[in-house]
């Protein structure tokens, strides 16, 4: 008798980042960003902040400046506020989401953002009836880079980190899901390049979601599929 191959019966999951993967947001929390640190008397580059991007909060203003000032964290809230409706999903990411799910992958959300942003985004997004979990940088000690956040989202579905994939748009994705274990794919469509990526330690490099869709079979989410 012919023993079934290890993967069989066994969940797998796509992990997915939300803002700057998913939906169109970087650049509009950069100019937040650069507003707030203004304001606060402290002179930051936009260039500074878009490395950054990706970390909680909190956390991205002591990177920037050293010490911990809840006036800009403040100030980015109240100006990103009007900012956020204008933030549109990315081409095919219903799309790519639901032929992940609809093939057997659980999908989770593992996002940075505050709850007010993960709630408007998945309303854009309209699949939350095919997402099976969605983590977030509230429900874990540290925030990316540090892996808690990944593993999270794997504890969430019961998959086991060789069994999953990420998908992200920054070098903190990459390097969380790393550190986790899990093969993370990078999109550029965040605005960080490619050689950035992989030498954070990303597996495929990718666009966008479209491409990623268009490549799903022969990506590292196809040997989930398979």
């Amino acid at each position: 008798m012919t023993e079934p191959a290890p993967h069989v019966n066994r969940p797998a999951a796509l992990i997915l980042d939300v803002d700057g993967t998913l939906l169109d947001t970087v650049y509009l929390h950069i100019l937040a960003w650069w507003e707030s640190f203004f304001a606060a008397g402290y002179e930051v580059s936009c260039f500074d902040i878009h490395r950054a991007i990706g970390r909680a909060s909190g956390d991205l203003v002591d990177t920037l400046i050293g010490t911990a000032d809840e006036r800009v964290v403040t100030g980015h809230s109240e100006r990103w506020a009007p900012l956020r409706e204008r933030c549109l999903p990315f081409h095919d990411v219903p799309e790519l989401i639901r032929t992940a799910a609809g093939r057997g992958l659980q999908v989770v959300y593992c996002t940075s953002g505050s709850e007010r942003d993960t709630a408007d985004f998945r309303r854009k997004i309209g699949c939350d009836d095919v997402v099976a979990a969605v983590v977030s940088a509230s429900d874990v000690p540290q925030s990316k880079p540090a892996p808690d956040i990944v593993r999270a989202a794997l504890d969430a579905v019961g998959v086991a980190p060789e069994r999953a994939v990420m998908v992200g748009d920054t070098v903190y994705d990459v390097r969380a899901a790393t550190a986790a274990g899990v093969a993370c794919i990078g999109l550029m469509c965040g605005g960080i390049g490619e050689p950035a990526l992989q030498e954070a330690g990303a597996v495929a490099v990718y666009g966008n979601p479209s491409e990623l869709l268009r490549d799903l079979d022969a990506s590292p989410v196809g040997r989930l599929l398979g």
